[in-house]
């Protein structure tokens, strides 16, 4: 099972920055950050933007790889934010890993004027989102006419440095959203505070929709990601004793969230299971 490292950019950026680095040096296999625009346990609490601080850790971070889980479709619009993400794929020297989900935070919406759909029309946009970004990626002028999104001979370069594009890594777990998945994911992923049946549930659910949409299920890598309270006695020691658990059920990849930074003794715990 791949292990990666995450936390929010909602710490002072030495926070960040030494975070980065030691999950680098310690041998995660990515280390991420979120989109959002509010604080994480707060609303309230000071918070970076998600993809200038990627930006930043891309610069920071020399062997893992990158990325931001997951970016909120309704933040940007896609032809901007592909462009955002080859950016950071040259920055990265060809290690980004592209997130995208649907949005849920309705606070963030409502404080910026951001419009906030129903969730059904949110998975339409994610739908577009996505064919419009992997035709920028790949094709040297996009016209399109979605029903959310228009294109007109829209031009993208550089292409990515990754062949054919990054890999696209989609949260989610509802029925309309795993047919999403199905057709556009290399990665699902799904947040949990430790419920392995209900990822294992789910993970079945996804096979199914593969089915529907003719995909091979085994194309799509199987990850969960594990919040982690390091300052809760015992919280961390909890969390890692499920992943033998959530391998043993298909899980590729976990991603431990940390709420607060972890300490050194605490990083270094959980890359031992490296």
């Amino acid at each position: 099972m791949l292990l990666s490292a995450k936390i929010a950019p909602t710490f002072d950026y030495p926070v960040l920055h030494e975070f980065w680095s030691r999950a680098d040096e310690l041998g995660f296999h990515s280390v991420a950050n979120y989109d959002h625009f509010y604080g994480l346990a707060d609303m309230s609490d000071p918070t970076y933007e998600g993809w200038t601080s990627l930006a930043a850790m891309a610069g920071v971070v020399t062997r893992a790889r990158v990325g931001c889980m997951v970016t909120g479709v309704t933040y940007r619009h896609p032809a901007v934010l592909a462009k955002m993400a080859v950016t950071v794929d040259h920055i990265s020297g060809g290690r980004l890993d592209f997130g995208l989900g649907a949005g849920w935070h309705e606070e963030e919406h409502r404080g910026y004027g951001l419009d906030f759909p129903s969730p059904g029309v949110r998975v339409e946009m994610l739908d577009e989102a996505l064919t419009v970004i992997r035709r920028l990626w790949t094709e040297d002028a996009v016209t399109f006419d979605g029903r959310h999104y228009r294109l007109r001979d829209a031009l993208a370069n550089p292409k990515p440095l990754q062949k054919p594009h990054p890999p696209i890594v989609i949260g989610g777990e509802k029925p309309k959203m795993l047919r999403v998945i199905a057709r556009h994911a290399d990665e699902w992923n799904v947040p949990s505070h430790g419920d392995v049946a209900a990822w294992a549930k789910t993970s079945a659910l996804l096979d199914d929709a593969c089915a529907e949409v003719g995909r091979d299920p085994a194309e799509i890598r199987r990850s969960i990601q594990l919040f982690v309270l390091p300052a809760k006695d015992g919280h961390l020691e909890e969390q890692l004793a499920r992943l033998p658990e959530l391998a043993s059920l298909g899980c590729d990849h976990a991603v431990l969230s940390f709420y607060q930074p972890p300490s050194v003794g605490q990083l270094q715990r959980c890359a031992e299971l490296i």
